[in-house]
């Protein structure tokens, strides 16, 4: 189990769990500092997630310490709320509804060139005229889909290269996700590489398939992740990427916290 441990407006790790537990019992971290493991719904004092070591740890000598050996990542404030701060069902909503309408110029533009609305007039006029005849009600609409797919398809290859590429860009967001004050990162909370970015697009669709499930999750889940942030392994979480430093790996093989 990883630990990551927050004090002094500075979030580091993750740590492995026995060496915690070594530096609580040396008094090289205090009892009073917040962690953080997977699974907890906000951080806690170590001495809530270690009780049987904090009874019997020395105390710490000196609140004071230099950087410790992994990376470090200032934050806005030492609170649970800046640490981790998981964004709410209704305000990924709102962002997608206007990434949405971001996506419709361009669909838009695309419907036009291949002839989306004269397939329309011509499927309406077809129907019109195979009224009660099932067969050629049946070649009209497969005439139709055959004459538009690849404008759908083109759709779909836009829309998912606008949110692989803006999410993971330094915005860490789509434009609706920007102008709400969200952000997409991996389960560390780093930025997505364009990889694991283009999963989650399609990620997506399948959570709208399923009647949407799959984006209902989000208000029931610890993390508040859909189906497709499970999948893909993301986090959609309060504030802009410009507010905070994005976190780093930490050092491989580190078995020491300098108090």
């Amino acid at each position: 189990m990883e630990i990551w441990i927050g004090r002094n407006g500075e979030r580091h790790g993750p740590y492995k769990e026995e060496d915690v537990r070594a530096w609580l019992r040396s008094g090289q971290v205090s009892s009073s500092d917040l962690a953080w493991r997977e699974g907890l719904a906000d951080w806690q004092p170590l001495s809530v997630l270690f009780p049987d070591v904090t009874r019997d740890a020395q105390p710490a000598a000196d609140n004071s310490y230099s950087a410790p050996s992994a990376p470090m990542q200032p934050l806005p404030q030492t609170t649970t709320a800046a640490l981790e701060d998981y964004a709410g069902f209704w305000k990924r909503v709102a962002a997608y509804i206007l990434d949405i309408i971001v996506l419709w110029i361009p669909t838009m533009l695309i419907e036009s060139a291949f002839g989306l609305s004269a397939a329309k007039k011509m499927l309406q006029q077809a129907s019109l005229s195979a009224a009660g005849d099932p067969h050629a009600m049946l070649a009209a609409q497969v005439q139709f889909y055959t004459t538009i797919w690849p404008a759908f398809l083109a759709g779909f290859v836009v829309a998912w290269w606008y949110y692989a590429l803006c999410e993971s860009s330094p915005w860490q967001a789509t434009v609706g996700k920007l102008a709400l004050g969200i952000r997409v990162t991996d389960m560390q909370g780093r930025r997505l590489t364009l990889a694991r970015a283009l999963i989650r697009y399609p990620a997506m669709l399948l959570s709208q398939i399923i009647l949407c499930i799959g984006y209902i999750m989000v208000a029931f889940t610890q993390r508040k992740q859909g189906l497709h942030d499970l999948i893909a392994g993301t986090l959609v979480l309060n504030g802009r990427a410009s507010e905070f430093s994005t976190p780093a790996k930490s050092a491989g093989g580190s078995d020491s916290f300098n108090a």
